[in-house]
This record gives structure tokens, sequence and C-alpha cells, in this order.
């Protein structure tokens, strides 16, 4: 009897033992805390430096700043265009209209040679400074913003996916997935710029998420979101006229370090300098 006490007792310590260990085993903070990191995302405002005056019947889907001058690509079928814009007067200097057969979308430079893309129509434009087409090309589904990183062109088509494209025959290099801060698909990727080694991304109606006017900050290797650029207000007299006078175009002067953006048929575009949210 007393060997069965003996055994009955070494169990009952034993497995006290290794509770109270359980219970004084530390949590790893570590992986509790990027799991909250994970749920945010970095946030910044901005100051406006500067407002030029933007044509507002411009339904702006591309926006590049070259050699001191504004190149805009506007939509909507029937007045559809591609031009050039006096930075100081908003004064269009030159326009190269699109078939009206033809939705224009998201527009950047690459060598000396302009990039348009089109809405539902799969095809792209090339063409020189002078605005002479040089060459055409095909591409599967939709067309909504364009940037490039200096080699390759970089295509967003609505949906939450991002296409590097070979500029030399427009095929998929390789695509990039974007999702939100809880890991859901961020859709309605828009108009595209390439700053400081970030993809910037204006997002169709983004007020849908609960962000209205608000820029999605991309790393362009996975995909990740960085942050975010909170926009909201910059142009109140803009975005009550028309459901779709929504943010929508952005331009970085790399050697001036500035930003520019405007928005769909606004009669203003802002230079800005982005600061922390607090």
């Amino acid at each position: 009897m007393r060997l069965y006490i003996l055994i009955f007792l070494v169990f009952l310590f034993s497995t006290c033992n290794g509770t109270s260990n359980n219970k004084n085993k530390p949590v790893n903070s570590s992986n509790s805390n990027n799991a909250v990191k994970s749920l945010s995302a970095p946030v910044d405002t901005y100051e406006i430096v500067k407002t030029y005056q933007h044509d507002d019947k411009a339904f702006t889907q591309g926006l590049v700043f070259v050699n001191g001058f504004f190149y805009e690509s506007d939509g909507e079928y029937g007045e559809s265009n591609l031009r050039k814009v006096e930075v100081e007067t908003g004064k269009v200097i030159k326009k190269q209209n699109l078939s009206k057969d033809y939705f224009a979308e998201g527009l950047t430079i690459l060598n000396d040679k302009i990039y348009q893309i089109t809405w539902q129509e799969n095809t792209a434009f090339q063409y020189d400074m002078d605005f002479k087409l040089i060459k055409e090309f095909r591409y599967p589904g939709e067309g909504w913003g364009l940037t490039n990183d200096g080699t390759n062109l970089i295509l967003s088509d609505g949906t939450h996916v991002i296409r590097f494209i070979n500029p030399e025959n427009f095929e998929t290099l390789r695509t990039i997935v974007v999702n939100d801060e809880k890991g859901r698909p961020l859709m309605d990727l828009n108009e595209l710029e390439y700053v400081k080694g970030e993809i910037w991304a204006n997002i169709w109606h983004s007020e849908k998420i609960g962000k209205p006017n608000h820029i999605a900050r991309i790393n362009p290797q996975d995909g990740k979101l960085l942050g975010w650029i909170d926009l909201q207000g910059i142009s109140p007299d803009d975005v009550k006229r028309s459901d779709e006078n929504t943010l929508n175009g952005i331009a970085y002067d790399a050697a001036g370090d500035r930003i520019f953006v405007t928005g769909k048929q606004w009669k203003n575009l802002f230079e800005i300098k982005l600061k922390p949210k607090q």
C-alpha cells in the first residue's frame, strides 16, 4: 500500500510541476507584436506646397512629369487623348486625340518613348516624344494604370494584381499580388507612379474601403502594402461635383523630388509634401 501511495505522490508532483512550468513559460512577445503590427500600415498625410490650374474637362487617367512638362492621358469614349501641358499655367501645348473606339487609361514615359494603354480594347500605343505613333501592342485583360521602374513597364488592371511588362513586346514578365492589412485582396488598383523604389497606386473610389482619396504604397518586389497616403479633403470643391471626380493622377519629379497629384475633371493640380499622420 505504501508503495502505491508513493507512486501516486510522485505522479501528482510531476503533473503539478509540469503545469506550473507551462504557466510560467514566457509568451513569445515578438510574434504577438508582429501579429498586431501586421494589421496596420503607416499612414502619411500631406501639406500643399503649390496649387496649379488643371483642365476640369480632362478625365485624368495617367499623369507624368518629364523635362519640365506634364504629360497626361485622358479617358472616356469619344474624348480620349494624349496631351502635353505647361506646369505653371495648365495650358495644353500639344494634344493627340484617340479614335472614339478607344478609352484611354494609364500613361508612362520610358527611354524617350511614351506608352499609353486603353481600358477594354486590349491595346497599348507607343509614341515618340512628338506624339508620333511608333507601334501598337496587344495585351490580355483590362488596362488601368501604367508606370515604369526604369527597365520595365508596370501595369494595373483593376484587380489586386500588378504586372511587370516588357516594353519591347508588351509580354508579361512577372506579377505581384497586393493585399490589404488583413490579407484581403486590395482591388481596384488604378493610376500608378514609381516613387523612390515604391509603386504608388490610386484606388478607384477608395472611399468604398473606408479610405477616401487614399494612395497605396506598394513594394514592387513582393506586393506588400508598405503604407497609405491620406489625401482626404485636398480638393473638396472637385469631389462634390460628380461621382467620378476622384483622385486619379500621380506624377513624380525625381530631379526636384516633387510630388504632384490631381483627379478626374479636377480644376486644380497640387504639389504636395508628405508628413506623418498624427
